[in-house]
């Protein structure tokens, strides 16, 4: 293990390639980080079997850590999951590079041309648990956006996130770009994370992707500026005008496609008026799929609903668990979710647009849907190719953290010899 000397020489290190890096990237060429990035993909489909060979390390490294099935789930690579990582970075390639792109444009009357332009962040700092895949997601983005980016994987995914890191890194090679783009902190020991998070002026802003502990940590420490969610409290709520078809599906996908991502439905609050009807053929649904469902006294009387606590609002469980609660309106839907919500994703469930706008425009979640499944939370589906994570908060970038967001701009002023009264 190294020491702490050690581990700040290195971060050093780590950081002053990344900011040479950053440099160089601000303004390449947007071909070449779209061949790095296709390149990249290439590797890691010629690759997949020498990636899943490092997965089986890491799984096996996780279940003697008792990770939980869900976060087993989160760590597992398949050769499908590896051809969602190939997809996400050959989307993310073909995109427009949002590096120059005029935001927007205006003449004063001084005879100034003003032009709004985005413009790379600079060195973005990742920390992040379990996920390999975020490894290809990060990099992909960051590199697009014309950033360096400093990866930290968890402890868990290290022989993964390794096999994938040297997959881009032979991608920049291939493109001609510094290889110092995307770097992968080549250490479990927990100082490197502690380095990052006081890196100021050399790392632009952190992004962490993790558990309540990772985030909360980041949030607290850091003295960079941090993108973040720190937990994904997600509900759904069913209106008394829910179509019983819909509310089916969505429940049951929001639920029980992956327990384990941040999408994921955690609460659900049930109109009371379609209690007998649709609320308890969903409650018995979720039921049957096996997921324990913990529910308040209206909800009891259901066979096998065990009694909710105080501490299931607002629980992020990641795993087959859901709190459930009978509401008298979308008012009391929407009291109930700003109190115990943490601004994710929420969704309604409704055929009455009246009610669907009120939810609209008196929530103030990142991501709010109306008869569609919270798994939808993720660039990828919202169209970015991939995300670095979802954002919770209300300074820059908020929800899905795609290639644009990982941007600034700067203002270009052009005149004609033009002077200041």
């Amino acid at each position: 293990m190294k020491d702490a000397t050690d581990i700040h020489e290195i971060m050093r290190e780590i950081g002053r390639k990344a900011k040479a890096a950053a440099a160089d990237l601000a303004f390449a060429d947007p071909a070449a980080k779209a061949e790095a990035l296709a390149a990249a993909a290439d590797a890691v489909w010629a690759r997949r079997a020498e990636i899943i060979s490092a997965n089986e390390k890491d799984m096996a490294y996780g279940r003697e850590k008792g990770l939980s099935p869900a976060m087993l789930d989160r760590l597992m690579l398949d050769e499908a999951r590896i051809g969602g990582i190939v997809d996400s970075l050959r989307t993310v390639a073909a995109q427009d590079d949002p590096v120059g792109e005029v935001i927007s444009e205006w003449d004063r009357p001084s005879g100034l041309h003003i032009q709004r332009v985005r413009t790379p962040l600079g060195v973005i700092g990742v920390i992040y648990e379990s996920r390999p895949n975020v490894t290809a997601d990060a990099g992909a983005l960051c590199l697009k956006a014309g950033n360096a980016v400093i990866l930290r994987g968890g402890s868990e995914s290290f022989h993964s996130s390794g096999a994938i890191h040297a997959c881009l890194v032979e991608g920049l090679r291939s493109a001609g770009l510094p290889e110092d783009a995307v770097q992968l902190v080549p250490t479990r020991d927990r100082a490197a994370v502690s380095e990052m998070l006081t890196m100021t002026g050399i790392i632009d802003v952190i992004v962490p992707r993790g558990g309540k502990g990772l985030v909360g940590l980041v949030q607290r420490e850091a003295r960079v500026p941090v993108f973040a969610h720190l937990e994904g409290i997600v509900h759904i709520y069913l209106d008394a005008a829910a179509d019983p078809e819909k509310a089916l599906r969505v429940v049951m996908n929001a639920k029980t496609r992956r327990t384990g991502i941040c999408g994921a439905a955690e609460c659900l609050l049930i109109h009371k008026d379609i209690l007998p009807t649709i609320g308890q053929g969903v409650v018995r649904a979720l039921l049957d799929a096996g997921v324990e469902v913990r529910g308040d006294e209206a909800l009891q009387a259901i066979e096998g609903v065990v009694a909710a606590t105080d501490e299931d609002w607002g629980c992020e469980y990641l795993d087959m668990k859901i709190a459930a609660k009978v509401v008298e309106n979308t008012d009391e839907a929407i009291s109930h979710i700003r109190r115990y919500g943490s601004n994710h994703t929420d969704c309604i469930v409704t055929e009455d647009d009246e009610q669907a706008a009120r939810f609209f425009k008196r929530l103030d979640s990142a991501i709010l849907m109306r008869n569609a499944s919270t798994q939808f939370a993720d660039g990828g589906e919202f169209g970015m190719g991939a995300e670095i994570g979802i954002a919770t908060g209300k300074m820059h970038a908020r929800g899905p953290v795609g290639a644009a967001q990982l941007t600034s701009f700067k203002y270009l002023v052009t005149g004609d010899g033009t002077v200041r009264n």
